[in-house]
């Protein structure tokens, strides 16, 4: 297997590559990197690391050359410009997927996002729902990631690109400071309103089942653990400072980005590690 890892040292990635690595036998995977002292620890591990940006064609070539699969990781997420957030989230991503299929990539695995859903629909989200990227949470993100997916879907409905969409719920654990930074977010959110989480632990098997299926081509899969915690629970676990009245707020939208699992478990097996965020606590996982 030679698998192309883009976004490696982000949150995500920097804690999926050494799973792929040890999956894969310690070789054949490849990481496109801006900064290589970053990406030195997977080097030591076998991987093979390529300087570039995925915003230039030739560093997207050279990455590309030779992979049979793209595991596509990078985002631009939190706290950038708009611009910024469409020319990586959208822009690059629908390049690197016209050049994998020049290329003759042989599967591209996309990570999206549970926000392209948008407003609740009175039910856990399927990925069957039209993505909409609206409701509480809107902004270039989601809308950036929804357009990819609809160019990276059409590329296979038209081209032939075997394309497998994961859109990820709130991602945590393994010294992530995810949840940490999302916490300035929550000060105005009601104490009842829910989010869907995943584990990295998770999110990297959920990847790689999706990646080997033999049959996911043109699939999409939501990945996110079996039970929504409420902000006042995260809150609680992490130790943050509840905000004063937001016992008393309503929530306009309790099912803003609580997604189903039902597909990747029934297609694929999947499993969570950790089932909720008081499992991952027990474990001492968080």
């Amino acid at each position: 297997m030679s698998v192309l890892v883009t976004g490696a040292t982000g949150k995500v990635g920097q804690r999926l590559v050494p799973r792929l690595l040890q999956w894969t036998g310690g070789g054949g995977v490849r990481l496109l990197v801006r900064d290589a002292e970053r990406a030195a620890p997977f080097a030591r591990l076998g991987a093979e690391v390529v300087v570039g940006d995925l915003r230039d064609p030739g560093d997207r070539r050279k990455a590309l050359a030779g992979a049979r699969d793209v595991v596509h990781v990078a985002a631009s997420f939190r706290g950038v410009p708009d611009e910024e957030a469409y020319a990586v989230n959208r822009d690059a991503t629908l390049a690197l997927g016209e050049q994998a299929a020049a290329e003759g990539v042989r599967r591209f695995v996309f990570t999206s996002t549970n926000l392209v859903y948008g407003a609740g629909r009175g039910r856990p989200a399927v990925e069957t729902d039209e993505p909409r990227a609206d409701g509480m949470l809107t902004g270039a993100y989601p809308r950036a990631k929804t357009e990819a997916e609809h160019g990276l879907l059409a590329m296979q409905r038209e081209g032939g690109l075997d394309v497998r969409v994961a859109r990820l719920a709130f991602v945590y654990g393994e010294g992530d400071p995810h949840i940490e930074e999302a916490l300035p977010l929550m000060q105005g959110f009601a104490a009842h309103q829910r989010l869907q989480m995943v584990h990295h632990a998770d999110v990297g098997q959920a990847l790689w089942r999706v990646l080997r299926a033999p049959d996911a081509a043109g699939r999409v899969y939501n990945v996110a653990d079996d039970a929504p915690v409420s902000v006042l629970e995260l809150l609680q676990l992490t130790g943050a400072q509840i905000p004063e009245g937001m016992a008393e707020r309503a929530s306009d939208d309790p099912w803003h980005g609580v997604v189903s699992n039902r597909r990747l478990r029934d297609e694929l097996g999947f499993r969570p590690l950790y089932p909720s965020l008081w499992t991952a606590r027990d474990a001492g996982a968080l």
